[in-house]
């Protein structure tokens, strides 16, 4: 045998484990004495299943394995090796005394790195051993950065999606909001003329029936042209019903002032701080502002909204953007209580009706609000509820869902309230869908 070389073959030898499996003992003494000489740890074993078996306790990060064994041979051993996901990565270097070329490309095929013939000399030895465990190094250090920047490549997409979904609900929320408030505004100015006016308009009409009651209490019997017009015009039937106009009109009125206050409530740009705010009018206004979605058709009688309010305290959030939740959790029930109705008649939705349900709690420790939305439509698989919160994901047709809808809803609750957003679904039953807000 040559002498140990001088030159470093490895930085840390003492640090890689090797298992040498041969029958012939002096053969293990030879190759033990050449590793262990050089700082390597060594393991040896004369059998090819007693090796299998302390491979699965303690995995070396190489094998030298004798082709020659009783029981089992090399090969045998090195295909069971290869078989087992866990030792299957660990490089085999085949000694041989056999050096044809089928017995190597057999080896080979089965699964070994290298063969190395014996008598080996010292060298050649550590040189093979040295380049395989640098090439096993390498791979678990590749696999450990792929495995590092495919993590961080995944939270770089997450961060991505939550910064997108962030600013199309900023940008939404804004464009919104400036909308509904300046609708609201311009709406604002003539009702608040026409209400006002109204009060006047009751009381001049007033006076002016007072005064007609005064000409005909002083003049009763008026002259012949005058008597024609009173009953051209039916005088006694127009002093009764003009009250109820007036009346109307400023009910009218003040259905247009309610909605007005809805959309103004629902807007509130409050975007950099948190707000009091009555949950309830919240969820009223964004009732309001889907009523008309909410309306009998030809095809189907109302939707029924079904409220069960409980006390609850004033709430610090950000209320435009809950509204942003209430509303796409009341659309979409719309949306699957719709879908429910295909083909049903108007008679067997009278039956049984479309139904909204909105519940609030209070929980019993006191420290967190509960908001249900629950409907009687279509209902969800259980598959697709793993993935409605999903970024981008939609049941709907293309152009009528951009599957942001929900996944908004989900970072509004959880990141800017701490709250959580979960669903309960039943297909051909309905879904339910749970807010919880900490107080």
């Amino acid at each position: 045998m040559n002498e140990k070389p001088d030159m470093k073959i490895l930085d840390e030898p003492e640090d890689n484990l090797i298992l040498v499996v041969d029958d012939t003992t002096t053969n293990l003494e030879i190759v033990f004495n050449i590793l262990t000489n050089f700082g390597f740890k060594v393991i040896t074993e004369h059998d090819g299943k007693r090796a299998i078996q302390i491979v699965e306790d303690t995995l070396p990060d190489l094998i030298l394995l004798d082709v020659m064994m009783p029981r089992i041979d090399g090969f045998e051993t090195c295909k069971m090796l290869k078989e087992n996901s866990a030792t299957c990565d660990i490089p085999v270097i085949f000694m041989t005394a056999n050096s044809d070329t089928d017995s190597k490309v057999k080896g080979l095929n089965i699964g070994a790195v290298d063969y190395i013939t014996k008598p080996f000399h010292e060298e050649e030895l550590l040189a093979r051993i040295k380049t395989h465990l640098q090439l096993r190094n390498l791979t678990k250090t590749l696999e450990k950065r792929v495995v590092e920047r495919t993590a961080a490549l995944s939270r770089a997409l997450k961060d991505l999606q939550e910064s997108q979904l962030q600013l199309v609900q900023t940008e939404k929320m804004s464009a919104l909001g400036q909308l509904v408030a300046g609708v609201a505004h311009e709406i604002n100015n003539p009702v608040g003329f026409i209400h006002g006016n109204l009060g006047h308009a009751s009381v001049y009409f007033q006076d002016m029936v007072n005064l007609i009651d005064l000409y005909q209490k002083h003049y009763p019997n008026p002259v012949l042209e005058i008597q024609e017009e009173i009953t051209a015009i039916d005088l006694q039937y127009m002093l009764s019903d003009l009250p109820n106009l007036i009346s109307s009109m400023k009910e009218g009125v003040q259905r247009i002032r309610n909605i007005s206050t809805s959309l103004r409530t629902f807007s509130r740009a409050d975007s950099d701080r948190k707000v009091s705010c009555n949950i309830h009018d919240g969820i009223d206004s964004t009732i309001m502002i889907l009523k008309h979605r909410l309306k009998a058709s030809e095809d189907r009688p109302d939707i029924q909204v079904i409220k069960d309010y409980d006390k609850l305290p004033d709430l610090e959030c950000f209320i435009g953007q809950l509204n942003q939740v209430f509303m796409n959790l009341l659309a979409n029930a719309i949306d699957a209580l719709e879908e429910s109705n295909i083909g049903r008649t108007y008679l067997d939705i009278e039956a049984d009706p479309n139904q909204v349900f909105i519940q609030t709690l209070l929980t019993e420790d006191k420290n967190h609000i509960l908001i249900r939305i629950k409907d009687n439509g279509v209902g969800m698989s259980a598959d697709i509820q793993q993935k409605i919160f999903d970024h981008l994901f939609t049941t709907k047709p293309v152009g009528q869902g951009t599957g942001l809808g929900l996944s908004i809803a989900r970072q509004i609750v959880v990141e800017k309230h701490g709250g959580t957003l979960e669903v309960n679904s039943v297909l051909g039953k309905g879904s339910e869908f749970i807010i919880r807000l900490p107080i």
